[in-house]
């Protein structure tokens, strides 16, 4: 056989020629031995995935706003209650200019009216003539904040 003839003899490739290809990274297939193995995944369990990852972020994301939602519900709660006690400070009767940062005595007196006092329960001793309601501190923005208050007043009401 000469150099002619079997350049004219065709090759036969004893693969099957539909389990071969020119692009090996096309086929949903290993291609090899030893190559990996490559499975179809189900639309629907990827959808589920991704579903429940969703749905597990918007849970931590929205509890993180509810818990950002009652500090701010607590603080402007504790804002209206300075309010108020402000309030109620700034219509008691008080014979001197209150200073910031100093502390106070709120009292009532048995008419109902208030009473601002730079004297302690402690100092009026047993006669004392008003009602203690709270120990009460001048902030710089002029309201008060509550330092101590008589819960006992509140058990029976």
């Amino acid at each position: 056989m000469s150099k002619e003839e079997s350049k004219q003899k065709e090759f036969i490739n004893p693969i099957d020629k539909d389990k071969i290809t020119e692009n090996p990274g096309t086929l949903p297939y290993a291609h090899t031995a030893g190559g990996a193995v490559i499975r179809p995944t189900e639309k629907g369990a990827i959808h589920g995935k991704s579903i429940a990852a969703m749905q597990q972020q918007t849970d931590r994301q929205l509890r993180q706003l509810y818990d950002q939602m009652k500090v701010l519900s607590e603080q402007a709660e504790a804002l209206k209650n300075r309010a108020e006690v402000s309030r109620q400070i700034y219509d008691a009767d008080m014979n001197f200019e209150p200073v910031i940062g100093h502390t106070y005595h709120l009292y009532l007196r048995k008419n109902g009216q208030y009473v601002l006092s730079m004297v302690s329960r402690e100092e009026w001793g047993k006669s004392i003539p008003f009602e203690y309601i709270s120990k009460v501190s001048l902030l710089a923005d002029h309201t008060w904040e509550v330092l101590d208050e008589n819960l006992d007043r509140f058990e029976y009401e």
